[in-house]
């Protein structure tokens, strides 16, 4: 777990995207898959509900990082009685689309549902975040429309509104994926949502 020196002030405040900002917020990319097993745990680990906001770790972190242990995350599916790890065709993909989906289902509060219905197609079903009909049918399991979505993820303001949450994720200090920037710390690595939980809870 890598843990940030203590961070805050009015340019902190101004970075949130939902306007709070004492509200948690959850960095992750859709291909990797240290982000899938945090956002398993966060919702029934962290006291407080964050703000989910996807970026690339290509953007974030200069390259997508994903350092992975499989018979590791394989151990540790099997302990949250998660479904078994499929690992999709030449991982890792290219998940830009995946998270121009994300972003575009955020602006309709749909970030948690359908990030977690293509985490679930990909580590669990083994299917290719970089497929156009892969992530379809992750938004199709939460009601957004196949057109709509084409038609949302072709928005330059929806192409903006990512940039922008790399650009947040970077000026919060991130630099592993899952991140949790909480209580004026950020938390990334394999443990950060209990260590973010533990700090919330404590306070």
């Amino acid at each position: 777990m890598f843990v940030s020196n203590p961070r805050g002030g009015p340019q902190a405040a101004q970075s949130r995207g939902d306007g709070d900002p004492t509200r948690p917020v959850f960095y992750y990319d859709l291909g990797d898959p240290e982000c899938y097993l945090a956002a398993e745990r966060i919702m029934s680990v962290m006291p407080v509900e964050p703000e989910w906001e996807p970026v690339l770790a290509a953007s974030v972190l200069g390259a997508p990082r994903f350092q992975v242990d499989q018979s590791e995350l394989a151990r540790r599916m099997l302990a949250l009685r998660l479904q078994p790890l499929r690992w999709p065709p030449g991982w890792p993909p290219d998940t830009r689309l995946a998270t121009l989906t994300a972003t575009y289902a955020k602006g309709g509060g749909r970030a948690v549902a359908f990030s977690l219905a293509a985490f679930r197609q990909a580590f669990a079903g083994g299917r290719d975040l970089a497929a156009q009909d892969t992530v379809l049918i992750a938004a199709a399991a939460c009601e957004m429309h196949p057109t709509a979505v084409l038609k949302g993820i072709a928005l330059r303001s929806v192409d903006s509104a990512l940039d922008r949450a790399c650009a947040r994720a970077r000026s919060a200090g991130v630099v592993e994926l899952p991140a949790i920037e909480a209580g004026g710390q950020l938390f990334s690595g394999p443990d950060a949502v209990e260590a973010a939980a533990e700090l919330l809870g404590a306070r």
